[in-house]
């Protein structure tokens, strides 16, 4: 698959106080906010990583936002031991994925 057909995203957790989980599809991103997006995901802890289908990109994007969910309910309960195994992350995200 040809570089430009795939979108590249990362669902990380924020390091600052709240340690909200969050996500970023990297080749989607505006110009203007390319930089300040970036930024604030490499100052997170990368979660999960890889590239989506372009063509699955949307239907990723809501089990990506479902994922984000079920995470950050965990961390209001307790934000030190919320997360998901990478195990699962792969079962629920691996049929939008491509190498």
């Amino acid at each position: 698959m040809a570089t430009s057909d795939k979108t590249m995203f990362e669902i990380y957790r924020e390091s600052d106080y709240n340690r909200a989980f969050r996500y970023i599809f990297y080749t989607d991103l505006e110009e203007h906010a390319r930089g300040p997006e970036i930024a604030r995901a490499a100052a997170g802890e990368t979660v999960f990583s890889g590239f989506f289908a372009d063509e699955r990109k949307e239907a990723a994007r809501e089990v990506v936002l479902a994922i984000l969910d079920d995470l950050n309910g965990q961390n209001d309960e307790d934000s030190d031991t919320a997360g998901m195994s990478k195990q699962e992350l792969t079962a629920r995200l691996g049929q939008f994925m491509v190498e």
